[in-house]
């Protein structure tokens, strides 16, 4: 059933938190301000363009959404495919993709896709947003620089080769002026965290630039004056042959968005202790961008960074993100002809910032121990998004997951591994406990897997065995019936890990079988994970949770 949070909350909402929730919106809207405004030029479009965006979409993220905290508006994600977009058919075909993308998205949730589009597989998304980073730093190389190129190549290989014929147009002033806003915005935290760095980067280059007059391009000098009024809604011509033209790109849209969104939705839960509805966020998503593209702005999704400072900064309800876009409107208003004042370079040292983050290089780093399978299409994703096109990247990737999953399954029934038969009924624990004399402690929880680990069921077991229970102080997990554990399944233990530690919660793995016991080892996962918490049967399980048990007995 489709029902916002906001509506959900109304009867909790108090004086206090209300507060709170305005203030974290003021934090957020400062953070999306400068963010908003790049990422529109990195698109392709005019600069009002990414405000328009975070002010409509945000603001019908908030209030029609299904997380309490979600903070909506133009995302890096949707960078590379809006380029070329924009390039291939015009502002007018990017419209025509927001609103089908839309349109896709509310689909999405009406027919309960919420819960499925969480399972694509883990290297699937590192190697996208990786790849999407890449060439995000790599767009920013220009204005980082200064470099005199008068029209860009498309390209991967096309941009770095014009960037080595022009080496010696490199206007120094740019690239200094470039610098001093990275090392502005990567410092300026450890002053303090109450004003971002981006912000503080821009206004002080900015105000250089314009008092010292130096010889920078300016958003001014490139766009001329800025907007500082909302756009008519306006509607393009819309024909068969352009909703052909654009089906894949707008399927792409409303992937990425779906994605992002409820990736953003799921870190929010872990934060703040709630659970989001997912299919209530496509709704909002996709009804936020229908009105963007309306209203001529870009697509829009939730933002991971974004939703993170409003926790961070003390937001807990819908309220915070509405004010984040009704700030940012008055923002828009009253400052928005300043900006014509702000150095490319400065906008571009924010994106080289944007890319880093995107590029989740842990992650890939750490997914080049999985198994040669999941590595393969890490891969393939990642080079495709970098090379050819994120659309292809996508849909090449999951073709190639699937084909995979399908042979690894069919390898797995091939090499052997059955479901032992066991005499005890498992479903009646005590029964099976009695029966092998077993005595398990109190404040002892089991979960057990029965099957392979893959990226299908990945989520499922989170939600089992940490949001679905209460705490406890240790718990086993039974992992006698997984002959086979691949790189989204142990992403997903190792969150549990992490969860367990913040909760106080000792982890023990039993009868752990040679498959998942080599996965786990090369992944380097007993490093967070002491050997002795690993067992080969179900009774020294047992036992090793009555040692934890005593042993935190005796410290109280």
């Amino acid at each position: 059933m489709f029902k916002p949070k906001f509506f959900s909350l109304i009867s909790s909402y108090t004086k206090e938190q209300i507060i709170k929730d305005m203030t974290a919106g003021v934090v957020v809207a400062i953070i999306a301000l400068p963010l908003s405004i790049a990422l529109a030029i990195a698109s392709g479009a005019s600069p009002e363009k990414g405000l328009h965006t975070a002010i409509i979409a945000g603001f019908l993220i908030s209030f029609l959404g299904g997380s309490r905290v979600q903070i909506g508006g133009p995302t890096g994600a949707f960078v590379i495919i809006v380029f070329g977009i924009i390039q291939k058919h015009g502002f007018d075909g990017l419209i025509i993709a927001t609103i089908m993308a839309g349109i896709f998205l509310i689909i999405f949730g009406l027919v309960g896709l919420g819960t499925f589009i969480r399972l694509i597989p883990y290297p699937i998304t590192t190697g996208f947003t990786s790849g999407i980073a890449v060439v995000i730093f790599t767009t920013q190389v220009k204005d980082f620089l200064g470099l005199s190129i008068e029209k860009m190549p498309a390209g991967f290989v096309g941009m770095w080769n014009s960037f080595a014929l022009n080496a010696r147009t490199i206007n120094f002033w740019a690239a200094g002026v470039a610098f001093i806003s990275l090392l502005t915005i990567i410092y300026w935290p450890k002053i303090t965290g109450k004003i971002p760095g981006s912000l503080i980067a821009v206004i002080g280059a900015s105000v250089a630039v314009y008092f010292f007059q130096i010889p920078v391009e300016t958003i001014g000098s490139r766009f001329g004056e800025i907007s500082s009024s909302l756009p008519a809604i306006s509607l393009p011509v819309i024909t068969f042959d352009k909703i052909e033209q654009l089906i894949m790109p707008s399927i792409t849209i409303a992937l990425l968005a779906g994605i992002e969104s409820l990736l953003s939705a799921v870190v929010a839960d872990g934060m703040i202790g709630s659970t989001h509805r997912p299919n209530a966020e496509l709704i909002a998503q996709g009804t936020a961008n229908i009105a963007s593209g309306l209203f001529g702005g870009l697509p829009a999704t939730g933002a991971i960074a974004r939703t993170a400072a409003n926790i961070n900064n003390g937001g807990r309800t819908p309220i915070a993100g509405m004010t984040h876009a009704i700030v940012l409107l008055i923002m828009l208003v009253a400052f928005m002809p300043l900006a014509k004042f702000i150095p490319m370079s400065a906008l571009a040292a924010i994106l080289v910032i944007v890319a880093y983050k995107m590029s989740e290089w842990h992650s890939f780093k750490s997914l080049l121990r999985a198994p040669k399978s999941d590595i393969t299409v890490l891969l393939i994703t990642f080079l495709l998004t970098v090379f050819i096109d994120l659309v292809v990247a996508i849909e090449i990737g999951m073709i190639l997951a699937a084909l995979l999953f399908m042979k690894r399954m069919s390898d797995v029934t091939e090499s052997g591994f059955t479901h032992e038969q066991a005499e005890d009924d498992t479903s009646d624990l005590k029964k099976y406990l009695d029966s092998r004399n077993i005595k398990l402690p109190k404040g002892v929880g089991i979960y057990e897997i029965n099957g392979p680990f893959f990226f299908g069921i990945a989520d499922k077991f989170l939600e089992g065995a940490v949001f679905d229970r209460s705490p406890v102080p240790v718990l086993i997990i039974r992992l006698r019936n997984v002959p086979a554990m691949d790189a989204t399944g142990l992403h997903a233990l190792t969150r549990l890990l992490s969860k367990c530690k913040d909760l106080g919660t000792q982890m023990i793995l039993s009868e752990v079988r040679d498959q998942p016991m080599k996965t786990m080892t090369r992944a380097g996962f007993f490093n967070h994970l002491n050997l002795e918490n690993v067992c080969f049967t179900f009774e020294a399980a047992v036992k090793r949770a009555a040692e934890l048990r005593e042993n935190s007995k005796k410290k109280h």
